[in-house]
């Protein structure tokens, strides 16, 4: 039933260059989503390539559908492949998750919210203006502010340094989780589960 199905969007963008950039965390979520479903991500009528399946288990029973997307297209215009696929799905936006980078949450730290600023993030503007709402959720997996005076564009664009790859793994994977606690039990379950992970609290 369409009603009943998830959009999960990882931001990020295409091509080998980001492909382990900070920036694209969210694309590495996505990955880690798509083998928990047993999925493949294949072209879409949009510009994105999904994966369609049930994540997690839920009563005994196979968890909840969800679309797992990245889009083809670079971060400041993520937003058109995702308003598609929500259209094509019948996807309401309160059912629509972006997973993404945030340089105000510490490095392995993970935050969800429903709508908000976009913390001058491109990813997230280009959705709001084509879903017409910022009222979607958001997990936000924490990569730091940038040290000295380096510019954040420049910051986000280049890739986790050697220690924090020792820990990315984790990270991910933690995402992962909160994105299947998040569909399975709702977002203070999942807020509850992950905001007191770390003394930023």
């Amino acid at each position: 039933m369409a009603g009943d199905t998830w959009l999960i969007i990882g931001l990020g963008n295409p091509g080998r260059k980001y492909a382990r950039t900070r920036h694209n965390i969210g694309h590495m979520v996505a990955e880690a989503l798509v083998e928990r479903i047993g999925g493949t991500l294949t072209s879409t009528k949009a510009k994105a390539i999904a994966a369609t399946g049930r994540l997690g288990i839920v009563g005994g029973l196979p968890g909840p559908r969800v679309v797992v997307m990245q889009s083809l297209t670079y971060m400041n215009v993520s937003g058109p492949p995702v308003a598609q696929l929500a259209q094509f799905h019948s996807i309401t936006p309160e059912r629509i998750i972006a997973v993404h980078d945030d340089v105000d949450l510490p490095f392995d730290s993970i935050k969800l919210k429903r709508g908000g600023g976009e913390g001058g993030h491109n990813g997230l503007r280009s959705m709001t203006q084509s879903l017409g709402t910022k009222d979607y959720l958001r997990v936000r997996a924490g990569v730091g502010r940038p040290p000295g005076r380096m510019d954040t564009a420049d910051y986000v664009l280049k890739p986790f340094t050697a220690e924090e790859q020792k820990t990315l793994p984790i990270l991910v994977e933690d995402a992962a989780d909160a994105v299947e606690i998040l569909v399975a039990e709702g977002l203070e379950a999942a807020q509850q589960r992950f905001h007191g992970r770390l003394a930023d609290g």
